[in-house]
């Protein structure tokens, strides 16, 4: 209820501070572009060739020399054959030639034009054309998509569908990216149950691994699935030196709130040196963060929503600048929001919300549901979060407010 702390750190500055302490791994590894996807570039990509390699028709129809265009009325000119994508046309054409001419196929000598095959008359072995044509029209030149030498994705790129396009058609077979992160998690506290175990009274299912797994499965980074480890001092301490010896990083779900195991906070800083925080935030207040030997430590809370929400604002951008990543946080963009938000000053919250198009086929965004941190169906149901700042209150339908979509969040 207390939404005003003035020892709670402002999110922004709790980003910047995990941000600035950790130093992006240097280790990479060569892996074939069909498996690159969404991998993180460790080396500039220059073009050893130009794309295209020769200039060519972007059209099917007939190559001609633009000397050959009538400014007014029609000329005819003579046929002197095809040309073919992947089969030069050997001969030379002269003033009132020209030759059929295939899309992709490279430019006869002597032409520099491509007379779209809808815009001839064809007569046999001759064409009739109009003043319709521009000079150098439908004629793709040679590197007007790349230049031999130019630099075409930079270190640090995630690569997309069309990146792997791309490096294709420079004729890459494979590409040196970040090595994979091994990122391991577990859950913490006596009352969790693995699904498919029958629940006691007080008891409730482990959702959270389930939730961490799906978005670091996003990420594309080797996942070491912990399970539940109970709220005792031996057995935590183990899963701590058991994950900091094989993994890049360890995330854990609940036993970072105030009041809760005070053995974890004990064993932590006996283990490492990690900082516990207040961040002025809603939902996902306490987060732990540092660093067990060489592991980098997460601590997000326990309730389902907050788990998301601190990693996706944390965890996240953290795991990608780890890999090298020069964008690191989501996409932020305003549109309308058509529903009443409660809200008090005091705290960033993050809201669950739907974009969707209005009437008009606007952009707007409507909330969902409870917006309790344990309420996950709203989390469910929401393609975005409505991002509301620290010094607002209410918000009224009508007002425009700050929009990330889940599509931005990998």
């Amino acid at each position: 209820m207390d939404d005003h702390d003035p020892a709670s750190l402002p999110a922004d500055v709790a980003l910047k501070k995990i941000i600035t302490a950790i130093e992006p791994i240097t280790a990479n590894e060569k892996v074939a572009i069909r498996t690159a996807l969404g991998r993180i570039l460790a080396e500039d990509i220059i073009s050893s060739i130009n794309v295209p390699s020769g200039t060519n028709s972007a059209m099917d129809g007939y190559a001609v020399n633009s000397i050959d265009l009538p400014s007014t009325g029609t000329a005819e000119l003579k046929m002197l054959g095809t040309a073919y994508a992947g089969k030069l046309f050997t001969g030379k054409v002269n003033k009132g030639e020209c030759v059929r001419i295939m899309t992709g196929a490279i430019m006869p000598p002597g032409t520099d034009t491509v007379v779209m095959q809808e815009h001839v008359e064809r007569k046999h072995d001759s064409i009739r054309i109009g003043s319709d044509t521009k000079a150098g029209a439908n004629v793709r030149q040679a590197g007007e998509d790349i230049k031999k030498g130019e630099a075409v994705l930079g270190k640090g790129t995630t690569l997309t569908p069309a990146d792997i396009g791309l490096l294709a058609s420079l004729g890459l077979p494979d590409v040196k990216v970040s090595r994979c992160l091994r990122v391991a998690f577990f859950s913490t506290g006596d009352e969790l149950k693995s699904i498919g175990q029958p629940l006691e009274d007080g008891q409730i299912y482990d959702s959270n691994r389930y939730t961490l797994h799906g978005m670091l499965a996003r990420l594309g980074v080797e996942i070491i699935d912990m399970g539940v480890i109970c709220d005792d001092r031996k057995a935590l301490q183990i899963g701590f030196e058991e994950a900091a010896a094989k993994a890049d990083v360890l995330i854990t779900s609940g036993g970072v709130s105030v009041g809760e195991a005070d053995y974890v906070k004990e064993i932590l800083e006996k283990v490492g040196t990690v900082n516990f925080w207040k961040v002025a935030m809603k939902p996902g207040r306490p987060l732990a963060f540092g660093k067990i030997k060489n592991t980098w430590f997460f601590g997000l809370p326990g309730n389902p929503v907050s788990v998301m929400v601190t990693f996706y604002q944390f965890v996240q951008p953290a795991l990608l600048h780890l890999m090298g990543a020069r964008h690191i946080e989501p996409f932020t963009f305003k549109v309308l929001c058509t529903s009443r938000l409660k809200k008090r000053p005091g705290r960033v919250e993050y809201q669950r919300g739907v974009l969707c198009r209005d009437n008009s086929g606007q952009l707007v965004v409507e909330k969902t549901g409870g917006q309790g941190s344990g309420i996950l169906s709203s989390m469910a149901q929401a393609n975005c979060f409505i991002i509301l700042p620290m010094e607002s209150g209410n918000i009224e339908p009508g007002t425009v407010v700050d929009v990330q979509s889940f599509f931005g969040l990998m």
